[in-house]
């Protein structure tokens, strides 16, 4: 018997469905059926696949004197809530991704439907959607608290927390038509450091007391945060996204074409341990929301520095062309700041540079390892 996943969506990334699936099966005790429950409640969209799963009996509720595949005495030939589900994660790359629903008739007119009229995008107020969404879901219990009906007025200051981090006070209950463009970029990177996904909930059926949530873990949380974030940021056409990894990892930072996002990635996760901080904090240095012609300057020193390093490295390959690969950055007002050099140049000059620089890192990553082969 094989998992019909035609009728399921995932809202979440495989890979972080995956990770949280493989956790729930590995727990121990009754409770992970509860567990595996709440993770497909978050994971996929509407309730279909937490309604198969509650169709399918656990190992003591199968008959063991019922229908077999093979015969008196064989094991049942009916899946059980474990098997199920560690199919389900195991498959999880062939389950479709949600997607936003075709143009209904107004915004095939050229109607939006928001309350002023306006057919542009509104990223606060989706925001504040997402975050209302999150808060719903315990994702903000474990530094906010939780109401509840034995403890009443015992929530810490949500709006002073955040005021101690971010300096601006009265921020919570988020009131998106309220920000500026700062408080908004600052509230998406604060609440990115202050959401922690439950891996467990009970309800409290004290007064309707409602869900309580519990066993808090901000990786998968914050993995989650900025895949919505960075859609949302995406679809509103704003050219900045969460970074995923990296010494700014969680902060705002410029986008880039998928290019250039690879070589960043592979600069982050293969320089060898000795250059990884300086490539890390240059590439932090550069796409930085607010990056500065003199941070930008600071981002290729700390390559070039990288560079230098190994130079000798470069010149066994490339023999006396090896100098060029310096000129530039020697001549013009980069890294030595002496006199005779070049200092008025188009901010553009920077970019192509640290691009060059970044490259250049990479391939002299690659031939790092190719000689650690050759001599191995």
């Amino acid at each position: 018997m094989s998992l019909d996943l035609s009728n399921y969506e995932l809202t979440w990334p495989a890979s972080l469905f995956v990770s949280e699936g493989e956790r729930v099966i590995t727990s121990a005790g009754s409770s992970w059926a509860d567990r595996a429950e709440w993770l497909m409640t978050e994971a996929f969209s509407g309730s279909t696949a937490v309604a198969d799963f509650g169709e399918i009996p656990n190992h003591n509720e199968v008959d063991p004197w019922g229908g077999t595949a093979s015969g008196w005495g064989s094991a049942p030939a009916v899946m059980t809530r474990h098997e199920w589900f560690a199919e389900l994660i195991s498959r999880a790359s062939e389950i479709r991704t949600a997607a936003a629903p075709r143009p209904y008739w107004p915004q095939r007119q050229g109607r939006g439907l928001s309350a002023d009229g306006s057919t542009a995008r509104d990223a606060r107020r989706d925001f504040a959607r997402i975050i209302g969404d999150f808060e719903d879901n315990g994702y903000l219990a474990e530094h906010f608290g939780q109401e509840c009906v034995d403890a009443p007025g015992s929530l810490p200051d949500a709006s002073a927390l955040i005021e101690r981090r971010l300096g601006i006070p009265d921020l919570w209950p988020l009131a998106p038509d309220t920000w500026d463009e700062d408080t908004f970029y600052g509230l998406i990177e604060v609440l990115h450091d202050l959401v922690s996904r439950p891996r467990m909930r009970r309800y409290h059926d004290f007064y309707n007391c409602g869900w309580h949530h519990s066993e808090f873990h901000n990786g998968p949380a914050r993995t989650l945060y900025r895949a919505k974030v960075n859609e949302l940021l995406r679809a509103a056409g704003i050219h900045y996204e969460l970074a995923m990894e990296g010494e700014d990892l969680g902060r705002l930072v410029a986008t880039t074409d998928d290019a250039r996002s690879q070589l960043v990635h592979r600069a982050i996760n293969d320089s060898p341990p000795d250059v990884t901080a300086d490539v890390r904090h240059a590439i932090a240095l550069y796409r930085s929301r607010d990056a500065s012609p003199e941070s930008k300057r600071s981002a290729i020193f700390n390559l070039g520095r990288v560079l230098e390093e190994r130079r000798a490295l470069v010149k066994d390959q490339l023999g006396k062309d090896e100098g060029a690969l310096f000129e530039i950055a020697n001549r013009f007002d980069l890294r030595h700041r002496r006199a005779d050099q070049r200092g008025e140049y188009d901010e553009a000059f920077l970019d192509w540079i640290f691009w060059w620089y970044l490259g250049t890192v990479e391939l002299t990553n690659e031939l790092i390892r190719a000689k650690s082969r050759a001599d191995a």
